[in-house]
């Protein structure tokens, strides 16, 4: 199972965007709130129905957790003790996490992009302690993969799907979606 968390104010274009990507090629993703509410505003006053709860969660089965940027979402979501431990636990297990625009201050406040190659939305660089700021449109380094903004939500989106299935499938909704057009 693929985790996306969405809090108060998470963008929703990196949200939504991300979530049909990794939906289109097949793999199981569920959207989690961490507001204790199912449905949640977004950046931009969108409504989201969210699939589950943050504690309703069995991080156990989690193939990898995305964390998509936003402000306040960002902070909010980093704000969230429960979330951070298990996402400590998730790291420690080895398994991968995805973050875009402002959400890898995130990962950069734990530390644990510390020695990684990273990317986020311009102005976050000093949040991701110990990274190398790339600004590229995705970055991907060990576990992580990071992403720009909001412009680098379908190439986060593929990586992602290459990560966790293959790169022909990544490819396929690539060209399937018209992204080879751009």
């Amino acid at each position: 199972m693929v985790y996306l968390f969405f809090a108060t104010g998470t963008e929703e274009i990196e949200a939504l965007g991300t979530a049909d990507i990794i939906r289109r090629a097949g793999l199981d993703l569920q959207i989690v709130s961490i507001t204790g509410q199912r449905t949640v505003a977004g950046a931009h006053g969108i409504r989201v129905e969210t699939d589950a709860l943050l504690q309703e969660v069995d991080f156990f089965d989690a193939e990898m957790l995305i964390f998509p940027g936003g402000l306040p979402g960002a902070t909010n979501l980093a704000a969230c003790d429960d979330l951070n431990e298990r996402l400590r636990d998730h790291v420690y297990l080895g398994r991968p996490v995805a973050a875009i625009c402002a959400a890898p201050l995130i990962l950069g406040r734990l530390g644990l992009l510390e020695g990684k190659r990273a990317t986020c939305y311009p102005g976050f660089e000093g949040e991701l302690k110990g990274a190398t700021c790339t600004g590229a449109l995705v970055e991907q380094d060990g576990l992580f993969i990071t992403g720009k903004g909001p412009a680098a939500v379908f190439e986060f989106g593929y990586d992602i799907v290459e990560r966790l299935k293959d790169k022909a499938t990544a490819d396929a909704l690539r060209e399937g979606m018209l992204w080879s057009e751009v």
